[in-house]
């Protein structure tokens, strides 16, 4: 017998297309569940919205940064008032409720879950990335993830400076609805620049660089209870498919590989926006949504297809030989 340590070898399914091998394995819709989920919340939301305007009937009134739903329950953005506060406007009683009812919300759950699954930007800035990937472009611009949260305090600066809720102005969230609603080519501007920043100057620029708003919710599910796990982070086979789909991978790492390190199988990183496309492509079943408290593991390995694929063809599999 050799004494030499185990050989990892390079890894044959990381050439694959991202979640081709997840596909073959799960299916169509367990590779894509939590995508289409994410969808038809977006869009459920979008549609509350909209029915008033459209056909009169009056569910929700407002925009996601203000609005009264049923005429009884307020919500609103709490950055929104943030920079009214700072701009030294005092709120309604109704619209410190509605931030307080918010607050509360996504401090519980998941603050960036409002990203993945009610800002109306995502499937704009998720189609210039599905279009980025497919013209082969390069990442561009990357600032560090860190730079939103300058972008977050520089428009409160502005707020307080000018006396006016500043981000509003330039906000494309906002503007999304106006340009479904009432077009105009400001709105529609707007979505427009946001969609061709990520194409052809950062990739993934906006949303996970850049906007204020996700910062803003970023900070208030720092210790929320909702999270995604990796229970079976044994079975990785290092395909990188979830690092490929993931707006924020920095998240993944300390889960995923920091086993040796004692770190937790729990993807703590405020950055996290719970869309669950991790465990949507991982042909192991390697992640799943829990909370955060939740640090169980299972002894498994990856399995025998994975190991094929994960093994040089031609030559033996030499991992957990001696």
């Amino acid at each position: 017998m050799s004494d030499a340590a185990p050989v990892r070898t390079p890894n044959l399914k990381a050439r694959l297309p991202v979640a081709q091998r997840a596909r073959q394995l799960k299916g169509f819709w367990s590779t894509n569940r939590w995508l289409i989920l994410r969808r038809l919340s977006q869009a459920g939301v979008l549609a509350l919205f909209l029915a008033g305007p459209l056909f009169g009937v009056w569910i929700v009134k407002g925009t996601l940064a203000s609005s009264m739903t049923l005429n009884v329950l307020p919500l609103t953005d709490p950055f929104l008032l943030l920079q009214s506060l700072v701009a030294r406007h005092w709120p309604e009683g109704l619209a410190i409720i509605g931030a307080a009812i918010v607050f509360a919300f996504y401090a519980l759950v998941s603050g960036r879950a409002y990203c993945a699954w009610v800002c109306p930007i995502n499937p704009v800035t998720d189609a210039a990335h599905w279009l980025h990937a497919r013209l082969g472009l390069g990442k561009g611009w990357q600032p560090k993830p860190n730079t939103r949260y300058f972008v977050m305090g520089a428009v409160l600066a502005v707020s307080a400076l000018t006396g006016t809720i500043a981000f509003e102005l330039i906000n494309p969230i906002t503007a999304a609805y106006r340009a479904i609603l009432f077009g105009g080519a400001w709105a529609f501007g707007l979505v427009a620049a946001v969609f061709l920043f990520d194409l052809f100057v950062s990739r993934r620029g906006w949303c996970s660089h850049l906007c204020p708003v996700g910062a803003c919710y970023g900070l208030i599910g720092s210790k929320s209870l909702v999270r995604v796990v990796a229970p079976r982070r044994e079975a990785c086979d290092d395909c990188l498919d979830c690092y490929a789909v993931c707006p924020e991978p920095h998240v993944i790492t300390p889960a995923l590989r920091g086993a040796g390190k004692g770190v937790a199988p729990v993807i703590l990183g405020r950055d996290c926006t719970a869309c669950g496309r991790c465990i949507d492509v991982c042909s192991e079943d390697v992640f799943r949504f829990s909370h955060r408290f939740d640090k169980r593991e299972e002894r498994v390995a990856p399995s025998a297809e994975a190991i094929r694929l994960s093994a040089p063809q031609g030559e033996p599999d030499l991992r957990g030989t001696t």
